[in-house]
């Protein structure tokens, strides 16, 4: 097989969590570029629709599945939904999440565990899902963040508390798996990307981020998703366990 060819994902199936906005799309929509059928799971059914045509319009096939990725029954049915449609599934991309910046003292416990529930829980409720019927070969990308390896000046102890969490699930996954069930699980730590996330960040606060980041500049959705085409991919076919920071450089300053 040619070097370049090992990156294509010709007739795979896809699963991408989070596909309703911002780097979910960016997930789909390269997937589909890459030869894979795509399958979206996000609260927003209308939104998934608008993701759905651009896989579309990429030449492949989308199912769009409306879950709450917090709740195991909706998870199992997304899966199943899945199943009926395409016969398989080759990649999980553990994308749902939610944010909070709310200071320690004052965060309720219902904020802390919904975005334990969403970020943490609900990824491995994802992963174990799809992991139950994926073949040998098959591969799991969960999408932590910098913010489980370094610290962003915001009061974020929960969405920071679940990245890193998210990791550890990786590298569990990855021992468990990939002997007994020949399954690659990696992650993603993401820097700064442009999304609706970034969007809601305090008027300044990426400038003042700005200095950290050796590269100068936070980065394109498309980066990150070429990272994850990489790790889903038979290019990284010997890599697994492993957290790789799409991060402009931010967690080594």
């Amino acid at each position: 097989m040619a070097i370049l060819d090992r990156f294509r994902l010709d007739d795979r199936v896809a699963v991408v969590t989070g596909a309703s906005a911002g780097l979910g799309v960016a997930f789909a929509r390269a997937f589909a570029e890459a030869g894979a059928d795509v399958v979206l799971a996000a609260r927003r059914p209308d939104r998934l629709q608008q993701t759905a045509a651009i896989v579309r319009a990429a030449g492949r096939s989308a199912l769009c599945v409306p879950t709450d990725i917090a709740d195991p029954a909706q998870v199992q049915h997304m899966v199943e939904a899945a199943m009926t449609q395409f016969g398989k599934i080759d990649t999980l991309i553990n994308n749902a999440g939610v944010a909070s910046a709310i200071p320690a003292t004052r965060e309720a416990p219902e904020q802390f565990r919904q975005v334990i529930d969403v970020n943490l829980n609900g990824a491995y409720w994802a992963a174990q899902a799809c992991a139950r019927v994926m073949r040998p070969g098959s591969t799991i990308v969960n999408i932590s963040s910098a913010l489980g390896l370094t610290t962003a000046n915001l009061p974020q102890a929960a969405y920071s508390a679940s990245k890193a969490g998210l990791i550890g699930l990786t590298r569990d996954l990855a021992q468990q798996w990939g002997t007994r069930k020949g399954i690659r699980v990696n992650a993603l730590a993401p820097g700064f990307f442009e999304s609706e996330m970034t969007d809601e960040y305090p008027d300044g606060y990426l400038d003042r981020m700005t200095p950290r980041m050796v590269l100068g500049r936070i980065g394109n959705p498309d980066e990150l998703a070429a990272s994850a085409i990489w790790l889903a991919s038979d290019a990284s076919g010997y890599v697994t366990g492993q957290t790789v920071a799409v991060d402009g450089g931010i967690t080594i300053t």
